[in-house]
């Protein structure tokens, strides 16, 4: 597991790069790549979040705009990427656990986000999630 959040690490910190500098998705891999040390990094899940999130910006902006207190292009741009990488997993990679996916997003904004941001990314994922996973949380609620 330790590989995957690793992995989530990174994709998040190069979704954010994607985010501010609109710097093709490949240029940011192999620099990504070169700048650090993969061997204890699920490779293949990085790849996936960097490449699944921009080829489903739209489907994932969509999926959580409506739970928002404000417009998309107010929210910190750490907090963005964070719901993005969080709501890709949530529509895309069924195998993660719901609760596995929020529990990530928080600590990822705990450690890169403003001061109450894991605050803000769980108030959202929380609402998230039964909408994309009703089974699943309906599932664990009994």
């Amino acid at each position: 597991m330790a590989a995957r959040r690793q992995a989530r690490t990174l994709a998040m910190q190069a979704l954010y790069q994607w985010q501010l500098a609109a710097q093709p998705i490949n240029e940011i891999e192999a620099q990504f790549r070169v700048d650090n040390d993969f061997s204890t990094v699920d490779s293949a899940y990085f790849r996936e979040i960097l490449h699944g999130v921009p080829a489903n910006k739209s489907e994932i902006d969509d999926a959580f705009a409506g739970l928002l207190d404000r417009p998309l292009d107010e929210l910190d741009p750490v907090e963005l990427s964070i719901l993005r990488l969080s709501t890709f997993e949530l529509l895309k990679r069924v195998d993660v656990p719901y609760r596995v996916v929020i529990n990530e997003g928080i600590e990822l904004a705990k450690v890169f986000g403003a001061t109450d941001g894991h605050k803000f990314v769980n108030g959202v994922l929380d609402k998230l999630a039964p909408l994309l996973r009703a089974a699943e949380v309906q599932a664990n609620k009994r």
